[in-house]
């Protein structure tokens, strides 16, 4: 983390987060204004935000929240030196929607989506001695319908940020109180995972999802690995994916020494992972079957985090819900979670 000598110590000795708005035509700016308001979050760190003020402002004014940030021009000479408060709304205006009643995918919504996302991931990898670096990212809800109408090919963030970062092992995976869930494949069809799925693509789960569990203070994790078939395929009777690719990844993740386990039917494992506790981590092969345990049971806690970059990046376990939008409704649960572990994993570890 950069120190900042003019600053206050207590401004400078905390890490510097990024927090890209997502969707200007989602929920993402209440949810932001909601999480910030709350004092022990803004303590975490300084933080950036990348979006538009006047939909700050307008969320703040539904939620009664008297404004804590200082705005700031993105394209500013300003924005390159002036980044010194608690918090700094880095302003898209050319981006404007208030006044229209936009609630639905769009283009200009994924237009500004992805501005706001590129200029933070360009932050986040400036040189550590850059005044204007990001300790971490933390990101708001997209719409991949709006990002298709800007002409953007990534179904995802996941996707855009491996591309960006030229990251060649991404995984996906979602922290929560009750459960540690990383995926070996993401945003897919579900037809199309038998034929994605290899044994280093269910390796790297394994691998990333052991390194940041030790990243989050677990001395020793202990890994299930989930099977693809009903029953783990019962010896082969349902698919042969078990022993041809899950089996020699837990083999071989267990010749580097993680204590993997498995392949185990997926309708049991998550049981004995929440109510034992016999397990720290389960990889799941494919996204609903890891999201809809993690969901069911932390919706409004549950954090995204994308394991493999070199940048620390977490996400809200949600989506930009149009069917909210203005309401003042959002429940901001799960962006203060993904801010509390943003702030966690810049500590550096024992």
């Amino acid at each position: 983390m950069t120190q900042r000598p003019d600053n206050p110590p207590s401004l400078t000795q905390r890490p510097v987060i990024g927090i890209s708005m997502g969707d200007p035509c989602g929920i993402g700016a209440e949810v932001i204004v909601k999480a910030l308001a709350d004092p022990a979050i803004r303590q975490l760190g300084r933080f950036v935000i990348y979006g538009l003020n006047e939909l700050m402002s307008y969320a703040a004014d539904l939620a009664e929240i008297n404004p804590f940030w200082w705005r700031l021009q993105h394209d500013s000479n300003r924005a390159t030196y002036e980044l010194v408060h608690d918090v700094v709304v880095l302003d898209f205006d050319e981006y404007s929607i208030l006044g229209q009643t936009v609630a639905k995918p769009t283009k200009q919504g994924g237009q500004a989506s992805l501005r706001f996302l590129e200029d933070a991931v360009a932050a986040a990898m400036k040189a550590p001695d850059d005044p204007t670096r990001l300790d971490a990212l933390v990101t708001a809800p997209v719409c991949k319908e709006s990002w298709l109408m800007a002409g953007c090919r990534f179904p995802g963030h996941t996707e855009f940020l491996a591309h960006r970062t030229r990251s060649r092992r991404v995984v996906m995976m979602f922290h929560s109180p009750q459960l540690l869930v990383a995926l070996a494949t993401v945003h897919l069809p579900l037809m199309d995972v038998r034929n994605v799925l290899t044994i280093g693509s269910v390796f790297d789960p394994i691998d990333l999802g052991h390194q940041a569990c030790r990243q989050m203070g677990i001395a020793k994790p202990r890994i299930a690995v989930c099977g693809l078939n009903p029953h783990a395929s019962e010896n082969g009777q349902f698919g042969d994916e078990e022993d041809r690719l899950i089996r020699p990844a837990i083999e071989m993740a267990q010749h580097h020494g993680i204590d993997a386990q498995g392949p185990f039917p997926a309708d049991t494992i998550f049981h004995q992972a929440v109510h034992h506790r016999r397990y720290d981590l389960v990889v799941a092969m494919y996204h609903d079957q890891g999201l809809i345990p993690v969901k069911l049971l932390a919706f409004d806690q549950a954090v995204n985090v994308t394991l493999g970059l070199p940048i620390i990046r977490t996400s809200v376990d949600h989506g930009t819900a149009f069917d909210i939008v203005g309401r003042n409704v959002a429940d901001p649960g799960s962006m203060k979670a993904a801010i509390r572990l943003a702030a966690s994993m810049c500590r550096p570890q024992p």
